[in-house]
């Protein structure tokens, strides 16, 4: 396979440095996972599980509609601003997807309301955690049909579905991030989204980043193109895409960036569930030399490190151009990084349509459900989102 996207989606592989993934990075992976479910509960929280996501209307936030959907429906919730959301995916031989088309449902890729496969939601481990070995394979095998020959899921993965679901969760804005597979045709989600966006007449609501493949040899005559058509975000996937973080070719793109006054957004860490070959690349320390050498550049660790969550923050304590996108953490997780960082360097994100957007408004809500914390919780909602995007754009 001859780009990276190909290879993500076909299994290849190729021969690393061992100090890239020694075998005490794969134990710690190993380890983490178990321990998350052990101390699930644990914290001063206590134990929150849900009968799926419409199970969230127990708390005293939510409710139930006349629709059986699940909605925010304390008026003191900040309004948000979601800086990860994604739209259904149509690349390779591109079936027609009609981004534009309202669904009576959202198919979350990981559903904790599916009729037919429902599970109880546990916000205290990672977000995954929550999802059988059945789910996970079914996840990937959609995904990869995303990416090949396209999906009944992602019919539903709609601007209409997504503005619904962002108004009964009190969301006013979200970033939608594609990314660039390196496929042979048909890798073009930034256009198809930005075109359904302006159809939609939702630039108000929605604004569309841009991604770059960094083995492309057009990578930065695209980043240049993308920013001309006001592209402000870049997302970057290192497991998906494939490369090192600290990879010259990576490099490069950063000082484009700094030029232009982009801002870079990062899949950071290892979720447990991608492909073993590819998670040597989101490792923390790859992204160190890119914080340490752009200090201009505003970076968005996506994940919180995911699974890798306490490296990374300890890396991105280190860094004052370090932002880090709380999605998929447990409560105490949580709890401890708005501990270290005052909330001033967090950032809501949901990862929508991977899941529904109320798991991680509910996480943030239990862990500031409290006077002193009343100013992080509108911080990590909106505040922060606020300050690093003031310079592109008019989110206020």
């Amino acid at each position: 396979m001859a780009t990276s996207g190909a290879a993500w989606l076909s299994g290849c592989t190729e021969e690393l440095p061992p100090e890239r993934y020694t075998t005490a990075d794969q134990a710690k992976l190993s380890t983490q996972q178990q321990r998350d479910l052990e101390l699930s509960g644990s914290s001063r929280f206590g134990v929150h599980r849900y009968q799926g996501y419409r199970g969230l209307a127990k708390l005293p936030w939510f409710d139930l509609d006349a629709q059986n959907n699940l909605i925010c429906s304390d008026e003191r919730v900040p309004h948000a601003i979601d800086i990860h959301c994604h739209l259904g995916m149509s690349v390779l031989f591109r079936p027609y997807l009609d981004l534009n088309r309202p669904w009576p449902r959202v198919e979350h890729l990981l559903d904790c309301d599916h009729p037919k496969q429902p599970c109880e939601l546990d916000l205290d481990v990672y977000a995954n955690g929550n999802f059988s070995p059945q789910a996970l394979e079914q996840l990937h095998s959609e995904i990869r049909a995303q990416g090949l020959w396209g999906s009944r899921a992602a019919r539903t993965q709609t601007i209409p579905n997504l503005i619904a679901e962002m108004d009964r969760m009190r969301v006013d804005q979200a970033i939608l991030l594609p990314i660039k597979v390196g496929l042979w045709f048909g890798d073009n989600l930034t256009e198809q989204w930005r075109r359904s966006v302006l159809k939609a007449e939702m630039e108000h609501r929605l604004r569309v980043g841009f991604s770059v493949n960094p083995h492309a040899s057009s990578c930065l005559q695209d980043f240049d193109a993308e920013v001309a058509r006001g592209g402000r975000v870049v997302k970057l996937h290192p497991t998906v895409q494939r490369f090192f973080p600290d990879d010259p070719k990576a490099m490069a793109i950063y000082q484009r960036a700094r030029e232009l006054g982009v801002i870079v957004f990062f899949h950071g860490g290892r979720a447990g569930i991608e492909p073993v070959d590819n998670q040597p690349y989101a490792l923390p320390r790859h992204y160190t030399a890119a914080l340490s050498e752009f200090p201009e550049v505003q970076f968005i660790l996506g994940h919180a490190g995911a699974r890798d969550h306490q490296d990374m923050l300890a890396m991105a304590l280190r860094h004052s151009n370090a932002w880090i996108g709380i999605h998929g953490q447990s409560l105490r997780n949580l709890d401890t990084m708005i501990n270290l960082t005052g909330g001033r360097q967090l950032l809501f994100g949901t990862d929508w349509p991977f899941y529904h957007i109320g798991m991680s408004l509910a996480k943030v809500l239990i862990v500031t459900d409290s006077e002193s914390r009343l100013a992080v919780r509108h911080a990590i909602l909106r505040g922060n989102a606020t300050r690093l995007f003031s310079h592109i754009s008019k989110m206020a």
